[in-house]
């Protein structure tokens, strides 16, 4: 049920089986946090009463009357639980925080990359595992942290002159790292051009990997990973000493072949 009326919440009417909620749902804008609230609720078996604010001046008057400064607000039992981050807290799930770190961003676009190596390798030998697939991984990860470094190169530049040694004796490379980043994995890849990849991929590889260790495991340093673009959470440590160094056994692998050959 939903109503557009700003009635008075319900007093007696709450049990621990019903919830009320007050959420915007205007021609030009519906809420995607009293969305959420609603689902939230639902998926925790309560019945909800579905109020609308329809206009913004239903919304002004409701937020007057109750003292609160947002919407959606929640109300169960004879309690208001509050807004959307609080009724998380309410029923036990975290709320994310600006500050907190996080390795998420790492393992989706890892996972990804060795789901699509593999797709591919099947696409071309119909089979899944092997060294081919192993290097495609590689490839393609680095073309995908690329990705995330180039959606906004002023701000993985910032965080990247932190740490990195060379990009701090030449700031230029930081906005270079990206693009030669990406040209190595399109390149390695594609298993064309070798002669250029291998070098720029141990280049960056190596002087990545040394500039990690010196700031995390030397200097103590507590920073975020630039790996995965200006605005990630991902701290520096293992993680991105294991990206530079796969890039580099990758070069060294592709190199070794490129002079069998």
């Amino acid at each position: 049920m939903h109503s557009s009326s700003v009635a008075q919440p319900p007093g007696d009417t709450r049990t621990s089986g019903k919830a009320v909620i007050y959420r915007m749902v205007m021609p030009g804008h519906l809420c995607p946090f009293g969305l959420k609230a609603k689902d939230l609720l639902e998926r925790k078996g309560y019945e909800v009463e579905d109020h609308w604010l329809t206009t913004r001046e239903e919304t002004d008057e409701f937020k007057s009357r109750e003292g609160v400064k947002t919407t959606p607000q929640v109300y169960v039992g004879q309690e208001r639980v509050g807004g959307y981050d609080e009724l998380r807290r309410w029923v036990g799930k975290s709320v994310p925080s600006d500050k907190d770190t996080t390795y998420a961003p790492v393992i989706a676009l890892f996972g990804m990359s060795a789901l699509m190596a593999l797709a591919v390798h099947w696409a071309a030998f119909d089979t899944l595992f092997a060294w081919q697939a192993f290097g495609w991984f590689i490839a393609i990860a680095m073309c995908a942290l690329a990705i995330q470094k180039l959606q906004d190169i002023e701000s993985f530049s910032t965080m990247f002159l932190n740490y990195d040694l060379l990009a701090r004796r030449v700031v230029r490379y930081a906005y270079v790292y990206p693009f030669a980043e990406a040209l190595a994995g399109v390149l390695m890849l594609a298993g064309i051009a070798l002669w250029l990849a291998v070098p720029v991929a141990l280049v960056i590889g190596g002087v990545g990997a040394v500039s990690v260790f010196k700031a995390v495991y030397i200097d103590k340093r507590e920073l975020k990973c630039a790996c995965m673009g200006g605005g990630t959470k991902v701290p520096l440590g293992f993680v991105s000493l294991t990206e530079n160094l796969m890039m580099v056994g990758m070069a060294l692998v592709m190199g070794y072949q490129l002079l069998a050959g």
